[in-house]
């Protein structure tokens, strides 16, 4: 997939998107327009650890 043919499916994505959630959407994106490509990718993989470990750190948090 081309990077043209990915900004036309976020553009569709975005358009089903409830309106509450395209502030954090926005904010996300500005957050990562100042980054190095090294630092994107950390947050990337810290993210997807995070929502792996979600029930692991639910329960350590009781």
């Amino acid at each position: 997939m081309t990077t043209q043919q990915i900004k036309q499916e976020i553009v569709k994505v975005l358009e089903q998107v409830p309106d509450e959630v395209l502030t954090d959407i926005l904010d996300y994106l500005n957050e990562l327009k100042g980054k190095s490509e090294d630092q994107v990718l950390r947050i990337k993989h810290f993210r997807r650890i995070l929502e792996e470990d979600k029930n692991l750190l639910k329960r350590l948090a009781q």
